[in-house]
């Protein structure tokens, strides 16, 4: 391989390029960035890299879980609050069903991006470019809205700073004890109401776990604070290079080079080219990097991207994120555990069941069903316990919020009912009672491997 510098990835074809019509005025905001205090630390991202090697090992799973795409209008405390609740919510449920710690990774702080299909977008005779994320253009369909705006990396910067803070703020501060699971209580929407039964279950799952809290508690068990800490890490598709480059540095004390913008950056299925910019600049960070694989992807490209990404097969680095599609997965999977697993390589194996079952309603709007996001949940675990593989861990899109994105689960949403609060900026989300029931469906799953 060719010397790595956080810049040498502009010698490479970079997919998904932002064509901004003034680079003088990029360069200078990317040299503003490059001064800027980071969003995490080296020592956080160090932690994880701990957490995700023992998940590797089984010991523990993640959940990685969180909005489609950010808007600078969502920073907002009653917003990024529900998100907080949710995904503890879920990852409460999980322990208890897996009877494993859970590694919490929200989508949040950074995920201002979004790639694209095409690069332009028509509505009747205008073309204009397409709307990649709050961090390059606005979603209006003007000319000035659809211009891409070097400024924004700057508010990029300063809304994902002040979500990090927030979010620190509150699990620093007892938002998320374990020792009171029941605070935890969605209470921001009061048309957020949950079905007797799950409620009664996600009641009966808090009071158990409190309870063997203060059971340890009363035995004086030295390793308490351990087990009742929780830790948020922040994750983003790292698809706008200037962006991640300017905020790729060294740190006082530590060797190489730490990419500061999150503590997990992942390369999606659209920019994971071997040959490609991606793939360049994140080889060369400390970081744990992950990998979006869809079901076209080659096995043996799969062995190439982990070993150019982690060629010293480091613990805790190269999280692989499957993508396939409840259809598609029983077929596509296999064959990618296995050169994986014959290659000796150290991997932690995530499933994204949202990205694989995204389809178009009759109303031109996209949408995915409940069902069929289990069914790949499901499937993807059957092929890892085949193959002797681990699932490590689930990477949803969901909100805290009672939106109605995705078909089906226990309200048996249907196409129709998209039209009554479809507010995602890209994708469609799991609303909060489809998370949670989720969370449910998955931890029976887990506790089923676990037996067996």
């Amino acid at each position: 391989m060719s010397a790595w510098t956080p810049t040498s990835y502009r010698s490479r074809p970079t997919a998904q390029a932002v064509a901004y019509p003034d680079l003088d005025a990029l360069e200078r905001v990317v040299e503003e960035l490059r001064v800027l205090p980071p969003i995490v630390t080296s020592w956080e991202i160090e932690r994880l890299k701990t957490l995700l090697a023992e998940a590797q090992e089984g010991k523990r799973f993640v959940l990685q879980g969180g909005d489609c795409a950010e808007t600078f209008a969502d920073c907002r405390s009653t917003i990024l609050s529900a998100k907080l609740k949710i995904l503890l919510q879920m990852s409460l449920v999980l322990v208890h069903g897996a009877q494993r710690p859970v590694v919490r990774i929200g989508r949040f702080a950074g995920q201002y991006a979004k790639p694209r299909s095409t690069p332009t977008e028509t509505r009747g005779a205008v073309t204009l470019p397409n709307y990649f994320g709050d961090l390059v253009n606005r979603a209006e369909f003007t000319e000035a809205a659809r211009t891409p705006d070097p400024r924004l990396l700057l508010a990029g910067h300063h809304h994902a700073a002040m979500t990090m803070n927030f979010v620190r703020s509150l699990t620093a501060g007892g938002f998320a004890d374990l020792h009171h699971p029941e605070q935890w209580d969605l209470s921001f929407s009061e048309s957020a109401s949950l079905s007797p039964q799950i409620r009664a279950e996600y009641q009966r799952a808090s009071e158990q776990l409190a309870e063997g809290l203060r059971f340890m508690e009363a035995l004086g068990e030295t390793s308490i604070d351990e087990l009742t800490r929780v830790e948020m890490y922040a994750s983003h598709e790292g698809l706008h290079l200037p962006y991640e480059a300017a905020q790729t540095r060294r740190v006082p004390r530590r060797a190489g080079y730490y990419c500061l913008s999150a503590h997990l950056p992942w390369i999606g299925e659209r920019t994971r080219a071997l040959d490609g910019a991606h793939v360049e600049l994140f080889r060369g960070v400390q970081n744990p990097i992950g990998v979006k694989l869809g079901p076209n992807v080659s096995p043996g490209d799969v062995v190439a991207l982990v070993e150019q990404l982690n060629p010293s097969d480091e613990p805790g680095k190269m999280v692989l994120i499957t993508r396939m599609g409840a259809a598609r997965v029983e077929t596509a999977l296999p064959p990618i555990l296995g050169a994986v697993q014959a290659s000796g390589r150290r991997v932690l194996w995530i499933c994204d069941p949202m990205h694989g079952n995204t389809t178009m309603a009759a109303s031109g709007k996209k949408t995915r069903a409940f069902e069929d996001i289990l069914a790949e949940i499901e499937r993807t675990a059957a092929c890892h316990e085949k193959g002797g593989t681990l699932l490590g861990g689930v990477h949803f899109e969901l909100t805290g919020a009672d939106v109605t994105e995705c078909t089906g689960g226990a309200d048996a949403l249907t196409e129709a009912d998209l039209e009554t609060a479809y507010e995602t900026a890209c994708d469609p989300r799991l609303n909060y009672r489809q998370s949670l029931e989720m969370a449910f469906l998955l931890a029976r799953t887990l506790r089923g491997g676990a037996r067996k």
